[in-house]
């Protein structure tokens, strides 16, 4: 996917070295556009692979409001593994720390969580938050039904009460939706953009999001727009990148979701990819 791509040439050609939270460091860009148009098929990678039902499942995960990494962890998605609540286990790079986020479940107030519960407070992952805190996806979808010509169309996850209770807080903080033409079009706001191992995943999320959007209310499949900020390749990651960039891209697949009924009751195997053609794995190490 040439998008894609592009965002990893300017960081390499533009961006400059600085130091980082994880203590890896990173090459750093400020701020450039991610846009794909859904008519020419799902953006999954073709330069390497990404495992769609990691993407998918950890979807679901958001729009159930789940905050239990042991959710994820029992549909064989283990890419939350390394995190916890700072509520739990303040965090810190030492070995110890590590490994006791590593063991605790509770993710805190996440992505979804906000989503679903914007404004509760937040306890536990054992909590039942039912009825609590505004429903922003549930208002989404009566908004993009009932007023479609809408500006308001937004749901956020960044919540400044709640920046302390995760991490990391909030990458990809907010999205908005709006219909032109029959079209559903779906916009995401990200703060820090890790190009190698996150971005691929936000594009494939978003899009999926866009899709189960589009089939919830009766639109066709838009345009899907990433406001990236600090857009960044740690430099651990830039031998695998430099690699990935020299691959010709294949033809982008297709999703077909199977069984759809609502948004909220979509399991993340009721969706499939389809014809996917895609280059060997490039393997990335997380910064934590």
């Amino acid at each position: 996917m040439k998008a894609y791509l592009d965002v990893v040439k300017k960081v390499f050609e533009k961006g400059v070295k600085k130091i980082d939270r994880t203590g890896v460091g990173i090459i750093s860009v400020p701020g450039t556009i991610f846009e794909h148009d859904m008519e020419k098929g799902y953006p999954l990678l073709t330069t390497k692979t990404v495992p769609f039902r990691l993407v998918a499942s950890e979807l679901e995960c958001f729009i159930k409001g789940i905050t239990d990494k042991k959710w994820l962890q029992e549909r064989g998605n283990h890419i939350w593994d390394e995190w916890c609540t700072p509520l739990k286990i303040k965090y810190a790079h030492d070995e110890e720390t590590k490994k006791k986020m590593k063991e605790e479940r509770d993710l805190g107030p996440l992505y979804g969580w906000e989503w679903r519960h914007f404004g509760a407070e937040y306890v536990d992952y054992k909590t039942d938050y039912s009825g609590k805190g505004v429903d922003q996806l549930k208002r989404l979808v009566r908004l993009i039904k009932e007023t479609p010509e809408s500006r308001r169309m937004l749901v956020l996850a960044w919540n400044p009460l709640d920046i302390d209770k995760v991490v990391p807080p909030f990458c990809h903080y907010g999205f908005q939706v709006t219909v032109n033409n029959d079209k559903l079009n779906l916009m995401w706001n990200q703060r820090s953009v890790d190009v190698a191992l996150g971005l691929p995943f936000n594009i494939a999320s978003y899009a999926l999001m866009l899709h189960l959007l589009a089939k919830a209310t009766g639109y066709k499949e838009g345009k899907l727009v990433g406001f990236l900020g600090d857009t960044h390749i740690y430099l651990n990651h830039t031998e695998g990148l430099k690699e990935q960039i020299k691959r010709e891209p294949f033809g982008l697949p297709g999703i077909v979701t199977e069984n759809f009924t609502t948004i909220f009751e979509w399991k993340y195997t009721d969706t499939l990819v389809k014809d996917y053609e895609h280059h060997p794995r490039i393997r990335f190490e997380v910064a934590v």
